[in-house]
């Protein structure tokens, strides 16, 4: 793994750490072999990484995409300070929803007021780095999750309410439900320390299931 073992990446490590879990779980070697060492999905830390993750919160990948070029356009340089001093009117412009607003406000201004700081949440634990992000108004556990995996790299994040997640978990341990996200995490404790290079093989898989039997998008 790389030098902190709370981060996934490379792909080199991506593969340690799915090797390593593979060695002692059937249904993680029965996956990697059906759907091929998963690439790193990283995006920068901080305020900037976050708020792109709500912005792309419920809508499409090519929705999120052009919202998010238009808040860039708008938004220049990208700061909490700038966010705040915006008006409703230019964040509505680029097609953010007022929750995404409200959210995007409540964030910056816990960072101006010294509420939060991103530099300490990559030597926490998943749990605990999970917790303060969520401790932010209009951060909930998917977007904590998310940003931990994709803007920390971090091995053990679990975004137990992703639905894709679901159904491809679902589908390799034979369910004949999708699980929610209560049962997902007590599924997930069993690929602990390395729940996050589990995520990313199980979003693998859930690519192939859709080209193989039209799982929904």
């Amino acid at each position: 793994m790389t030098d902190s073992p709370h981060r996934i990446d490379t792909p080199e490590d991506i593969e340690r750490a799915l090797t390593a879990l593979a060695a002692g779980d059937a249904v993680i070697a029965r996956v990697l072999s059906k759907a091929g060492l998963p690439a790193p999905r990283r995006r920068e830390p901080g305020f900037e990484g976050l708020a792109q993750i709500v912005v792309g919160q419920q809508v499409s990948t090519a929705s999120a995409a052009a919202i998010w070029g238009r808040l860039r356009s708008a938004i220049d340089p990208f700061e909490p300070a700038a966010i705040t001093a915006a008006s409703d009117d230019i964040l509505r412009g680029v097609g953010l929803s007022r929750p995404k607003i409200r959210t995007l406000r409540a964030v910056a201004e816990v960072i101006e007021t010294g509420g939060f700081q991103f530099e300490s949440l990559g030597d926490l634990a998943a749990d605990e780095a999970h917790a303060r992000l969520c401790a932010v108004h209009g951060i909930g556990p998917w977007t904590a999750d998310i940003y931990l995996m994709f803007c920390l790299g971090h091995a053990d994040a679990w975004p137990a309410g992703d639905i894709a997640l679901q159904h491809a978990v679902g589908a390799a341990i034979g369910l004949q439900h999708r699980p929610d996200a209560k049962e997902m995490a007590e599924i997930g404790a069993r690929w602990r320390p390395l729940r996050g290079a589990a995520a990313l093989l199980f979003w693998a898989y859930y690519r192939v299931l859709r080209e193989r039997s039209g799982a929904p998008g």
